[in-house]
């Protein structure tokens, strides 16, 4: 009660909440001037949503879609920090697999996203695999830079002191990998969320991209954007009650 109670007399709460107001009122303003079915009001893709919930089949699209950004966030994050780490503390290796990260980071999630889908097929497999890869890169580089800034000196301070390999790591090393950790974790899930929905939309028979192709085609703007919303939030959700707690947890040394 007394954490809700918090929130509530928050400053930055009511400044998000008056932005979101803004939001909506010039969503509404410009909804009221266009006065066309392509560009519906807040009200119409509220009453959207609310149908798409009760009578459709919106709850079931965002969980194969969560599903698909869940296993190829975690996959993409192991395998990326692993690579960036290793980069990171290693100028050969660096030097060897520069060439290889600039491609990765280069190359067009759309071309990545058909070549599996030919190579491995239109299956889940190919779909996580996709979305990882485009992700893989943007972890490593950011992991390679945390890597390259850790402070030595401190890693020398603790073998004086002759802590244990695992407590060097957990007391020492990771503390000063987690800003870098939590910036790849923010990127990463910004480019995954779009790209499952490229995924979807061109070799999936479900999830939310496939069902914004299909309203799409009927040209029903409400119900894309009842779509997105309900995407939106989960995505802001994921990020007010995991993501921001985490990052004050884990970063709470540095204060």
């Amino acid at each position: 009660m007394s954490g809700a109670l918090q929130v509530f007399r928050n400053r930055d709460f009511w400044l998000r909440c008056l932005s979101a107001a803004a939001l909506l009122a010039v969503w509404q303003i410009a909804a009221a001037a266009a006065a066309s079915p392509l560009l519906p009001g807040p009200a119409v893709v509220t009453a959207a949503l609310v149908k798409l919930l009760l009578h459709g089949r919106l709850l079931t699209d965002l969980g194969i879609s969560l599903a698909r950004v869940a296993a190829s966030f975690v996959l993409a994050m192991a395998i990326g920090s692993a690579i960036g780490i290793v980069m990171g503390r290693s100028r050969r290796i660096d030097r060897l697999f520069d060439l290889w990260l600039i491609l990765g980071l280069n190359i067009p999630a759309l071309v990545i996203i058909l070549l599996c889908y030919v190579w491995i097929g239109l299956g889940e497999a190919a779909a996580v695999t996709a979305v990882a890869l485009n992700k893989v890169p943007t972890c490593a580089v950011i992991l390679r830079e945390g890597a390259r800034a850790i402070d030595r000196e401190l890693l020398q301070v603790a073998e004086v002191l002759r802590l244990s390999w695992w407590r060097r790591m957990r007391k020492v090393y990771l503390p000063q990998l987690y800003p870098y950790f939590m910036s790849a974790t923010r990127a990463g899930l910004a480019l995954i969320w779009k790209i499952v929905l490229v995924v979807e939309l061109i070799g999936r028979s479900n999830g939310v991209g496939f069902q914004l192709g299909v309203y799409f085609q009927f040209f029903d703007i409400a119900n894309i954007l009842a779509y997105t919303a309900s995407f939106v939030a989960v995505v802001m959700a994921v990020e007010a009650f995991a993501i921001r707690p985490l990052e004050q947890s884990l970063t709470r040394w540095r204060a």
